[in-house]
């Protein structure tokens, strides 16, 4: 059981014995590999320096986080997870030397044990998944290292253990972000092709699932991809993401009316960020993890986040909470009963390590 002070000091104990301070616990190896090459992967006092915990937000319950069950192997940039009848679903990314792994894992919070389902027909990273109705929707996904974007979409049906093919999207994309309101599958934002030119969209497609077709709806203020999504009292809230890439991350939030077929500006995520997690939880949407990219002097560096931040919809305020034991970004995020499930992910910036962590938060 960990809490965020606790850890904080953990770090400082750590800078007294010559290393940088940094929040939290060391990764054990076993939970880390490389996405290229073989392990054992040990982070340097610099890429655990790339941590960030502090939140300009004021402080709400601090709430604790808590270890579960790692991921059966280290896995990053799924991009999203979905629930469905108390399960977590965890699909696509990299793992094992690949970018466009067709993993499925599921975890039993009653158990907190993993197992393996039927694997993703096409196997692709920053693929956008939703449960509804007793199956798991996945749309697109970029085969290559966050690039070339496909257009494929598929069905899981959660009781018989078999994916089947849907009509293809409209257009190709990845890190695009879905919601399911009224019915209806809203598939917002993210990255197209050409490969060498990948930029953010602000598309909208609505897919119906009684007829296997897609509409287009209003597209999102600000075209961004690596957007967290969440859905309250029918409203399709987006928030933060980034512009093309992690160097241009931003707060914007915006909420989408369906019966106006408009968007709404909310008050900005207090940190920005992208390849965060975003979830409704006791009626307030939470924000953790995430990463905000640079180059020093050619090198890849910046800030992978760590931060728990929530948003009251009722008064249009943030608060932060006690934040990640492990900072990462591309994992999967849900909630199972009254905890946040925060699993895998990248725990430096960039996608070049994968980790198997797997932390929950409760308010309590």
């Amino acid at each position: 059981m960990f809490l965020g002070a606790t850890l904080a000091a953990f770090g400082g104990a750590g800078a007294a014995r010559g290393q940088q301070p940094h929040h939290g616990l060391p990764i054990p190896q076993e939970q880390m590999a490389p996405l290229r090459g073989q392990g054992p992967v040990t982070l340097t006092p610099a890429q655990y320096a790339q941590r960030a915990v502090d939140s300009p937000a004021p402080a709400g319950p601090p709430g604790r986080w808590v270890s579960r069950a790692p991921l059966p192997i280290p896995r990053t940039e799924m991009a999203w997870a979905a629930a469905w009848n108390n399960r977590l679903h965890v699909i696509g990314g990299y793992a094992e030397g690949r970018v466009d792994n067709s993993y499925h894992h599921v975890y039993d919070p009653e158990t907190d044990r993993w197992s393996e389902a039927a694997r993703l027909p096409l196997g692709a990273n920053h693929v956008a998944v939703v449960a509804h109705e007793g199956r798991i929707y996945a749309f697109g996904g970029f085969t290559n290292q966050n690039r070339a974007a496909h257009d494929q979409a598929f069905a899981y049906d959660v009781a018989a253990d078999r994916w089947e093919r849907l009509r293809p999207m409209p257009r190709p994309r990845g890190a695009g972000a879905l919601a399911v309101v009224d019915g209806r599958i809203h598939h917002i934002g993210g990255a197209s092709n050409p490969e060498a030119e990948r930029a953010s969209v602000g598309w909208h497609e609505v897919y119906d699932p009684r007829t296997d077709s897609y509409e287009t709806r209003k597209a999102l203020p600000g075209a961004r991809d690596h957007a967290g999504v969440a859905v309250h009292e029918g409203r399709i809230h987006i928030v933060g993401g980034r512009f093309n890439t992690f160097e241009y991350n931003t707060p914007l939030h915006h909420v989408y009316l369906p019966d106006r077929d408009t968007w709404e500006a909310r008050a900005p995520m207090p940190t920005p960020r992208s390849g965060h997690g975003l979830v409704l939880y006791r009626g307030r949407l939470f924000a953790m993890g995430g990463e905000t990219g640079r180059f020093e002097n050619r090198t890849l560096t910046g800030q992978v986040h760590g931060q728990m931040e929530s948003y009251d919809p009722a008064s249009d305020s943030w608060l932060h909470h006690a934040p990640m034991p492990t900072p990462r970004h591309g994992m999967g995020a849900v909630v199972l009963g009254d905890w946040i499930h925060v699993a895998g992910g990248g725990p430096v910036v960039g996608g070049a390590i994968k980790t198997s962590v797997h932390e929950a938060f409760s308010l309590g």
